[in-house]
């Protein structure tokens, strides 16, 4: 059985994401709900966001392979998939190394844990990684259904497309702030964006869409701030999601910064479903 995500979603953290949200999520229009900030292997957060809505797909964006042991997630994705067929999109990856003391061998822990996945069960319709490289997209693409990139621009989605070529899921994450204060959005979104750039994982990965070590530094140049957080008015930031399609990707994730982020959500479903 396969699993539809449709063309947009909404993204937000696990913290975040009270169990109505889904129901909203669903009732708005949008074809997804990811559930990030590193669920726990449980997956009772997921189970509770099926479960209270209809026919929407819940994704965990993602389930970290250093915090949550395979044969849990397994246990729980069987157990989940039993009770709501079809509803749900493990969404797996490594992380980032400065919050892993164990974090080595990346490349090799993906596959490793994809293994005990596969080898419990878990078929690889089910399941997506977070990938940025190349070499880590070439794997989610013979893995997994494709890629769940994170704090990339539409750059990265073209390059991912052209590595990982047609028929494979590419579904960025796409961060927007809207607010109708422009300096209070630019601090906001600032503020946000030095926390990521801070990390090699995602550095690395901006270096090779081709933005330069100064576009990185002081929360990110405006040029770059620009794509990573889509900053303004609803219908300039449903502009830049759709760049992301344009780009290749078949389904972008949104997260909305802010306390009550549901208003700006409506406002996109509006522009964009």
């Amino acid at each position: 059985m396969s699993i539809s995500l449709g063309q947009f979603g909404v993204w937000r953290r696990s913290a975040e994401t009270p169990p109505d949200l889904a129901k909203t999520t669903e009732d708005q229009g949008f074809g997804a709900l990811w559930i990030g900030g590193s669920p726990t292997g449980d997956l009772i957060q997921v189970e509770e966001a099926i479960a209270s809505t209809k026919n929407i797909t819940v994704a965990t964006g993602i389930v970290n392979m250093w915090r949550e042991d395979a044969g849990t997630v397994a246990a729980s994705y069987h157990r989940i998939q039993e009770r709501h067929p079809g509803r749900f999109l493990l969404g797996v990856g490594i992380g980032h190394p400065e919050s892993t003391a164990e974090y080595r061998n990346p490349y090799d822990t993906m596959v490793r844990y994809l293994d005990d996945l596969a080898n419990a069960g878990v078929p690889k319709e089910h399941m997506i990684l977070a990938a940025l490289g190349p070499r880590a997209l070439r794997l989610a693409a013979e893995r997994t259904i494709g890629s769940h990139p994170y704090f990339t621009t539409p750059r990265h989605t073209r390059l991912a497309r052209e590595i990982v070529g047609p028929g494979v899921v590419l579904a960025p994450e796409q961060t927007v702030v809207i607010d109708p204060d422009p300096d209070r959005a630019e601090k906001t979104a600032r503020a946000f964006a030095q926390r990521y750039l801070r990390l090699s994982n995602y550095r690395n990965s901006l270096l090779r869409e081709g933005w330069t070590e100064q576009d990185l530094e002081n929360g990110g140049s405006p040029q770059l701030l620009a794509e990573v957080v889509l900053i303004g008015e609803p219908a300039r930031a449903a502009e830049g999601i759709r760049a992301h399609l344009e780009a290749g990707a078949d389904h972008v994730a949104i997260q909305v910064l802010g306390p009550d982020p549901v208003p700006a959500y409506r406002d996109l479903a509006a522009l964009l479903l």
